[in-house]
């Protein structure tokens, strides 16, 4: 990730956890929480130790995918939500291709 790449998913990963989990999500309120959850958690460990390993590559990639299905039958304002983490991760695998 070159610098300015940094520093937008740093202020982005700030916003986020600042965020309020969205309300109305309906029947896949508990997929989007697993999700939130992992996606979440490979972000951190990134966020710690500067890099992922092989499976956390794996678990993301494997997560995004899974997002992308359900974030399309959602709301529009839960969805922004979950939009900022499709980029936080995107932007995250951008330097495991």
């Amino acid at each position: 990730m070159n610098p300015s790449d940094r520093a937008k998913f740093d202020e982005v990963w700030q916003e986020h956890q600042d965020a309020v989990w969205p309300s109305d999500l309906g029947i896949d309120e508990g997929q989007l929480m697993t999700l939130d959850t992992v996606i979440g958690g490979c972000l951190t460990y990134y966020c710690e130790e500067h890099d992922l390993d092989e499976q956390r590559v794996e678990i993301l990639r494997d997560c995004l995918a899974e997002l992308e299905g359900v974030v399309e039958d959602i709301s529009t304002s839960p969805s922004e939500y979950f939009r900022r983490l499709q980029f936080l991760g995107t932007t995250l695998l951008q330097d495991y291709s």
